[in-house]
């Protein structure tokens, strides 16, 4: 008999139909009620069992963890909480799990913190909180390809290992090929990299930014979804080592049509897993409920987390310059009374989450669009404004993160760009191939880059990024 998914199954009228299920045993009751999930749902399907014509070895192997083949009879259920339970008529053990070894992990049924559930990365997964995190994952995934497939957008696999560091931040993870106790030297005895495998200095990605730039440049419309790479030793509950870009780029399009983008796009996947993850959602939701009976009124979540994602889906974004949000922070309450941990003092301070998360939180209450920003604190690439001192750069500031996106209108002007370029100290010659882009037809265009990680911590309610990716890599930890 095939096997059922028991998403499918607790959707099924219950018409005394035989059925078969498999999954990993949850809880196991009075030796009578086994709660089966297979991982396609947060839901259980109840499995009754005739224990008394049920042999005893095998009984004594429905442990918590214990793989399970169940074929039985679907039925209405006797009990509250499902419409539907197996009667169970034959029950195959596929794999043990050992109940005094489970008593060890964080299978086992109490309550475990998050931090000891990252010990055990390997078997979060089966936990409610979890399994419910990495489907929301996987449909925003998906909402990510399918939004920009239905727009007209080409996807594009730009380099993870590369010779250029597209944020000029230098804080990259170098590869190399060489015996570190013996690396090849040049005359002066500096590592000489032109003997190492790829002839010159690479490192891996931080952005696919500049090679989309130019696959844009000929598709018109591109993007990337990729892991990128940080080597910022920051232990912080924002921020990881590795983690997962979204970076469309588009030609023929200002910073305005960015900004329209940018706002359509996370409308569209906040929608999408509104969509199709409301059980998850729904666990999610009163997780965070509960959590918040435990903090002060004022640490306290203003909305739930379904309501929460329905205002960003069904606001507009307010869109403000960075010379009014300046003036809005300077004459704030928190500024005046030298609460901000940066104050701000003066025009052209570079913008820190709390300073984000004033004007989204506090002053604004909504999602909010920063625009032209000052040129000194901001990439080479994007584009000079008229003023000579800001660029058109834009972030998308979101309620409880700070920034979900940056971007901008990337610089069109061969001549412009290329003094941006020794202002930044960025040799002509290892970009040589982005400069042609400038050189053979180039027009205005436009791209931005979001961390797919933010965009999942926004959508399931958690506040540390490393719950929400599989195998998170931060400093001093690469385990798994």
């Amino acid at each position: 008999m095939k096997n059922t998914k028991i998403v499918e199954v607790l959707k099924t009228d219950p018409v005394l139909q035989e059925i078969s299920v498999q999954g990993w045993v949850r809880a196991f009751r009075s030796n009578r009620f086994i709660a089966l999930n297979d991982g396609s749902t947060i839901n259980n399907i109840q499995a009754v069992v005739d224990f008394e014509n049920t042999p005893q070895e095998i009984l004594d192997e429905i442990n918590i963890g214990a793989a399970l083949h169940i074929t039985g009879t679907l039925k209405e259920s006797e009990g509250k909480g499902q419409k539907v339970e197996i009667a169970a008529k034959e029950i195959t053990i596929l794999g043990k799990a050992n109940s005094d070894d489970v008593k060890k992990t964080i299978l086992s049924p109490k309550r475990h913190s998050l931090e000891k559930l990252r010990e055990q990365a390997h078997l979060r997964v089966r936990t409610n909180t979890f399994g419910a995190i990495m489907r929301v994952r996987a449909k925003l995934s998906f909402a990510v390809h399918q939004y920009f497939n239905e727009n007209g957008f080409y996807y594009v696999n730009t380099p993870i290992i590369t010779g250029s560091d597209a944020e000029g931040a230098g804080e990259m993870f170098r590869v190399t090929n060489f015996d570190l106790n013996n690396p090849a030297k040049d005359e002066n005895g500096k590592v000489n990299f032109k003997e190492d495998f790829f002839g010159k200095e690479t490192n891996l990605t931080v952005s696919g930014q500049l090679e989309a730039e130019t696959y844009a440049m000929g598709l018109g419309q591109v993007y990337t979804f990729g892991p990128t790479f940080r080597a910022e030793n920051s232990n912080t509950s924002r921020h990881l080592a590795e983690f997962w870009m979204i970076e469309p780029e588009v030609a023929f399009c200002d910073l305005d049509g960015n900004m329209d983008l940018a706002e359509d796009f996370i409308k569209y996947v906040l929608n999408y897993v509104l969509t199709h993850c409301d059980d998850d959602l729904a666990f999610l939701e009163n997780r965070l409920i509960q959590e918040d009976k435990a903090k002060p009124e004022k640490d306290r979540a203003p909305m739930p987390l379904r309501e929460k994602l329905k205002f960003i889906t069904e606001n507009n974004f307010k869109r403000v310059s960075y010379t009014e949000a300046i003036e809005i922070l300077k004459n704030s309450k928190p500024n005046k009374k030298k609460k901000f941990d940066y104050l701000i003092e003066e025009w052209g301070a570079d913008l820190q989450s709390e300073h984000e998360r004033y004007l989204v939180e506090k002053h604004f209450k909504c999602p909010v669009i920063l625009f032209d920003y000052p040129a000194q604190i901001k990439a080479f690439y994007m584009r000079l404004n008229e003023d000579g001192k800001t660029v058109r750069a834009m972030d998308v500031l979101f309620p409880g993160i700070g920034e979900m996106v940056g971007g901008s209108q990337r610089e069109e002007r061969l001549e412009v760009l290329q003094e941006k370029m020794k202002e930044f100290n960025i040799d002509e010659e290892e970009l040589w191939w982005y400069l042609d882009t400038r050189r053979f037809g180039s027009c205005v265009h436009s791209g931005f880059g979001l961390g797919f990680e933010r965009l999942v911590l926004f959508a399931t309610g958690m506040s540390n990024i490393r719950d929400v990716i599989p195998f998170p890599r931060t400093p001093q930890n690469a385990e798994f």
